[in-house]
């Protein structure tokens, strides 16, 4: 956007304010935007540069913007592999409809997660995904004022945005059904630290579904919980809880693939491996879950076909759909190699003759 003309007649745009106004050009649109996060005291900042400078934006070219074809994707980081299954069904749907992605991990906090949808508001794209996103149901309801929005994971019912996301409920139970079908009863469930009373977020749904399934087989005195990061590095640091445990768990149920591969990899770093320490369960059924060395048994929740049908809803809302929908996809139980009967489990290190 352009204002009026300064000096020498060139026309002041609004990286003129905000460098006048000593803020980034992000921050100064925020304020022109009248969006979510700008403090008092960097609209006070703005607005005085504005007024100095005369700065007004330019009708002309906001009109002309039109559509550019672009989707916005915000996402806490890369390595997750469930989020390539996401990725590649946004694709389909939206490459079938000549839209790009633009993919920005923004990390494991709110704040950045917010940066980066700013980001892709700022940028113009048509519309934006978030997948599991770290800020809260009131704030999402700000976004979805401001851009077609939809969110993958997120349990809302709001009337200003979409959602698709599993039964993490049902998926739950299907995990712990599945571990007590072998005679397991001690049993932990990884957690990811956060917000417990936001219901609307997946994990949280998958810890109730945990609970009532333990519940249910009358096993709630032998059922643990474990908070870590849904990453790698969490995935390892479990893993290191879990062998800390005066009575460890004879099996895991990780909140997500990531956190698996993690405790599988720091188990393999010990001269460890499931099922043999303890039975793993996880949750997406990524395409890494079905390598063979891995075999790790899983709950799939349709990854890319949660991904294409996110697609195709954000461009029927991006066209001009007002009625919110909120899709949930029925998992299913995945299963390999990474459990088996407590009988089993034999804790047991290579001897310095077998070690690689």
């Amino acid at each position: 956007m352009s204002g009026t003309k300064g000096t020498g007649g060139r026309r002041i745009t609004i990286v003129d304010v905000a460098r006048h106004a000593g803020v980034s050009t992000a921050s100064a649109s925020k304020v022109l935007r009248n969006a979510y996060g700008a403090s008092q005291s960097m609209r006070d900042k703005v607005q005085a540069s504005i007024e100095t400078l005369g700065y007004r934006p330019y009708a002309p070219a906001r009109g002309m913007r039109g559509r550019t074809f672009t989707i916005g994707v915000v996402l806490s980081d890369l390595d997750n592999p469930f989020f390539s299954l996401i990725i590649e069904g946004l694709s389909r749907a939206v490459r079938s409809r000549s839209y790009e992605l633009f993919i920005s991990p923004s990390g494991y906090e709110g704040s950045p997660q917010q940066m980066g949808i700013e980001a892709m508001i700022d940028h113009q794209v048509d519309g934006l995904v978030l997948v599991a996103p770290l800020v809260t149901p009131a704030h999402l309801e700000v976004i979805a004022t401001q851009i077609p929005l939809l969110v993958i994971g997120n349990h809302s019912r709001s009337q200003v945005f979409d959602s698709v996301a599993a039964d993490d409920h049902r998926g739950a139970q299907l995990a712990v059904d599945h571990l007590v079908t072998l005679q397991h009863r001690r049993i932990a469930y990884v957690m990811r630290a956060g917000d417990l009373s936001d219901e609307t977020r997946p994990e949280s749904r998958r810890l109730t579904g945990f609970k009532h399934a333990m519940q249910k087989h009358g096993l709630s005195s032998d059922s643990m919980v474990l908070f870590a990061s849904w990453n790698l590095e969490g995935g390892r640091e479990a893993a290191r809880h879990v062998d800390s445990l005066a009575s460890p768990p004879t099996a895991v149920f990780a909140g997500a693939d990531v956190v698996a591969l993690g405790m599988i990899n720091d188990l393999w770093d010990r001269g460890l491996s499931v099922p043999r320490t303890y039975s793993l369960v996880g949750y997406d059924n990524s395409r890494s879950a079905s390598l063979g060395p891995i075999s790790l048994t899983s709950v799939d929740q349709s990854g890319v076909r949660m991904g294409e049908r996110a697609g195709e809803l954000l461009i029927e809302r991006i066209e001009g759909r007002n009625r919110a929908s909120h899709e949930t996809f029925e998992p299913r139980m995945v299963k390999r190699n990474s459990t088996a009967a407590p009988a089993q489990l034999i804790k047991y290190e290579l001897t310095p003759a077998t070690k690689l």
